[in-house]
């Protein structure tokens, strides 16, 4: 039997990631348009169709040369319904009928997933994950996303909110807003914005540090400088990333013991801080974790980057 390529699509705030995907994960061709929300998400729809038809033109490819198309979007997903109940950071999303708009705009089967969900599919499947049937991904960007992929199959949950892993509480009382509506959450500390607050926090309480000529001079610090500067030995940074650790491995002890897997996979832009992040991080997933549990993992870094997305719902479309 023919095999065919895929489309993977992943939508985000500021960009929609596509690629044309084969069956066996080797992206032939991968590009980007602008998000734009305006105009509701129909007219981001045909946004997406009409330039799926441009590259699929320009390659000289045709409609029957493609089985269908992935789609990875931020927020809570229904994947049985096809439809996007709540996107907040894409003009507010709510209720989008995703598989059925973008089916009826371009005439192929449509799949949809949280995007965290389906870059932790991509790493499992091409990446540092390495197929292995019990992982956790986390994605330490903006915020905090994961995935939770067991016995080979990517968790979904009753309703959409399986693996928000950065919503897990870590700071029980006096936490930091989150944008979820709660306080105290995982994201709140260890995404680097939350990196970036705490080193502020310490600015302004008037800590010595090198990163306040850094403040000074910008008006912010970013959660590199924060990193850069612990390498230094500056020891409001130094203890900034000890309680990011503290956290994050804290969080990760705590799935592990759930779930048992033999990979965790760190990722998003916190992750280019490499062993700097995760020597640290894993001593303090073994201070917490069931030594068994301990035992049977391995850390590893991302290795897909901004592919990771478009991967996973290449698999997804594919499976």
């Amino acid at each position: 039997m023919e095999q065919k390529n895929v489309i993977g699509i992943d939508i985000g705030g500021t960009t929609v990631k596509l690629a044309f995907v084969t069956y066996n994960g080797e992206i032939i061709h991968k590009w980007e348009i602008p998000t734009v929300s305006e105009g509701g998400p129909e007219k981001m729809v045909q946004d997406i169709a009409t330039s799926i038809a441009n590259e699929q033109r320009k390659l000289e490819l045709s409609f029957d040369d493609f089985k269908g198309i992935g789609v990875g979007a931020p927020g809570y997903i229904s994947l049985q319904e096809g439809i996007v109940y709540e996107a907040v950071n894409i003009g507010g999303w709510r209720d989008v009928p995703l598989s059925k708009l973008l089916g009826e705009a371009t005439g192929y089967n449509v799949r949809i997933e949280n995007d965290a969900n389906l870059a932790a599919l991509g790493e499992y499947w091409k990446g540092a994950g390495d197929k292995a049937d019990n992982l956790l991904a986390y994605t330490l960007g903006t915020g905090v996303g994961g995935g939770i992929i067991a016995n080979g199959e990517l968790l979904h949950g009753a309703n959409g909110t399986v693996a928000e892993l950065g919503h897990m509480t870590v700071i029980a009382e006096g936490g930091r807003n989150c944008n979820c509506g709660r306080t105290g959450c995982l994201e709140t500390e260890a995404s680097a914005t939350g990196i970036v607050r705490s080193a502020i926090d310490g600015i302004e309480k008037g800590r010595t540090t090198s990163l306040k000529a850094i403040y000074d001079e910008n008006g912010k610090v970013s959660a590199k400088d924060v990193f850069e500067a612990a390498a230094e030995g500056d020891k409001l940074a130094e203890d900034v990333l000890d309680h990011v650790t503290t956290v994050l491995g804290l969080a990760i002890s705590n799935m592990a013991i759930a779930i048992n897997p033999s990979k965790i996979v760190i990722g998003g832009g916190v992750s280019k801080a490499g062993d700097q992040l995760l020597d640290p991080l894993r001593t303090k997933f073994d201070t917490y974790t069931l030594q068994r549990t301990g035992a049977a993992v391995e850390f590893v870094i991302a290795s897909l980057g901004n592919d990771a997305g478009v991967i996973g719902a290449a698999y997804l479309a594919l499976h």
